[in-house]
């Protein structure tokens, strides 16, 4: 559809793309966040000097317990940025999701690797999940990706999603029913996942009482597959059969290898059907990230 292109109020022509869904990590990969984690780094004379550091610089020496270790060894205090509070008028999520995006918007900043194709996924009407090692509520991160909605597409975008929605729902829903374009928009983002990992539900789920650092790896695996069983819920029940594709990016190279071992070895034998790859944006000088293709051949364009 070019610019010119009208906008049709249903997109029929939907139903003839093949199912393809995303599966995004947040910080560094769509936005790079201020959010800071709060640890102890050792210093030559034995003495521990607090720092604040980024997530990137993070997942290089979170290995590291050696030199750096989180405040009074309570690692919810030194995640206390990535936490939700009872009370707060905003979560510190969506104030920093603010705060990241302006200078992104205002031409100042570039995103992170993955945030065009983010754009384009919601502009398509993907299926997606956000699997973070964030600890916050499914609502907080779900309220991070409206605003992004909000104030990262244009009008014309917007359009083009709810058209496209629309065209889904009329061919995969067998539903005639009326919806204003905020129903519709409500009921897309219901559909999809919004996994904070160190998240005390997240971690319920998994059927674990404590966060715990070396966790992160298999806990995106279970968000993964997670995913998985949920889209494949949602195609049984459409009836449909049509090629699947699933890409996964994340900017934390020891998340990608986790990732990347897990699809070999277990997801690819319960999906043999679904093509996946896998993006791994941790280097900088590789604007869209390294394309992985883990299982099955597919064009898939994160770029």
């Amino acid at each position: 559809m070019s610019d010119q292109d009208p906008i049709p109020e249903v997109n029929e022509a939907v139903a003839d793309l093949p199912f393809k869904y995303y599966i995004f990590d947040w910080d560094n990969n769509i936005l790079h966040m201020p959010t800071r984690i709060h640890l102890e780094k050792k210093n030559s004379d034995g003495s521990w000097q607090d720092i604040a550091v980024s997530t990137s610089f993070y997942s290089v020496v979170r290995s590291d317990t050696e030199n750096y270790r989180p405040p009074g060894e309570d690692w919810e205090h030194a995640f206390r940025e990535f936490r939700d509070f009872e009370g707060e008028e905003e979560s510190l999520f969506l104030h920093h999701t603010r705060e990241a995006l302006r200078p992104v918007i205002e031409g100042e900043k570039k995103p992170g690797p993955s945030f065009y194709q983010f754009r384009t996924a919601l502009t398509e009407g993907r299926l997606f999940a956000i699997v973070t090692a964030r600890g916050h509520r499914e609502d907080t991160i779900r309220a991070g990706v409206e605003y992004f909605i909000d104030h990262v597409l244009t009008d014309r975008e917007r359009q083009i999603m709810i058209s496209n929605l629309r065209g889904y729902r009329s061919a995969y829903e067998n539903d005639e029913g009326y919806y204003t374009d905020e129903e519709v928009l409500s009921a897309y983002l219901d559909l999809n996942r919004y996994h904070a990992i160190t998240s005390p539900d997240f971690r319920a789920r998994m059927g674990r009482e404590e966060p715990g650092v070396e966790m992160q790896e298999e806990a995106k695996q279970f968000a993964v597959l997670d995913f998985m069983r949920h889209v494949f819920r949602i195609v049984h029940h459409s009836g449909v059969d049509k090629p699947i594709s699933v890409g996964f990016s994340d900017d934390d190279p020891r998340n990608v290898r986790a990732v990347m071992d897990y699809i070999e070895q277990e997801l690819h034998r319960e999906f043999p059907q679904v093509k996946f790859v896998v993006y791994d944006t941790s280097e900088p000088d590789v604007p869209d990230g390294r394309k992985i293709v883990v299982a099955g051949q597919m064009e898939f364009d994160f770029g």
